[in-house]
């Protein structure tokens, strides 16, 4: 008997209140059907736990309370992406403004000279082994670093660190054709 007095009792805090705490959740999270989850979750939350709690507390309170920290954690996730979002974005918008900088920088007729090719072939010969080999599927064959990783049985960031060794040895031993490293450096 005392269940049904229970569950009449909520389905009246329901009906009175579930419009005003799907408005309050809207409020923030700007999203209805959202606003509508946060609002029954916590209905639920407060019936799962009703019995715990004070005979004198304020249920409509406890419930907002509920609500009110899920669009908290809701909006703290969504700024979390967006931050994540603008890092990316410009992180793209330096490397592309590097490119289009690299690119206008390049004199296509240094950038190949025997010179600096003779320079590229000596630097690679002093390179170890697995480093030459993964350089070459690399800037050479345009093989990306997973395939790589795959073909050779190791992580893509043992890759990522063979590739690294490489460009470092090239760097000092280029450093009058920088453009060339440049390019070799952005070709994956």
């Amino acid at each position: 008997m005392e269940y049904s007095a229970d569950l009449k009792a909520f389905n009246q805090l329901f009906a009175d209140y579930q419009g005003r705490f799907i408005r309050f959740a809207n409020i923030y999270v700007r999203d209805i059907a959202v606003a509508e989850d946060f609002t029954i979750e916590a209905l639920m939350q407060y019936w799962e736990n009703r019995n715990t709690l004070k005979a004198d507390s304020n249920v409509p309170a406890y419930i907002l309370t509920i609500i009110k920290n899920k669009c908290i954690n809701y909006l703290q996730h969504i700024q979390v992406r967006e931050d994540a979002s603008e890092h990316l974005k410009n992180h793209a918008e330096w490397e592309l403004n590097t490119r289009i900088s690299t690119l206008e920088a390049c004199n296509p007729e240094e950038l190949f000279t025997a010179e600096a090719q003779e320079i590229v072939n000596k630097t690679l010969a002093t390179l170890p082994e697995q480093t030459r080999r993964i350089f070459i599927m690399s800037r050479y064959e345009n093989k990306p670093y997973k395939e790589i990783a795959e073909t050779l049985g190791m992580t893509t960031k043992g890759v990522e660190y063979h590739i690294s060794q490489a460009l470092k040895k090239l760097h000092a031993n280029l450093k009058d054709y920088i453009p060339l490293l440049v390019f070799l450096s952005y070709m994956n």
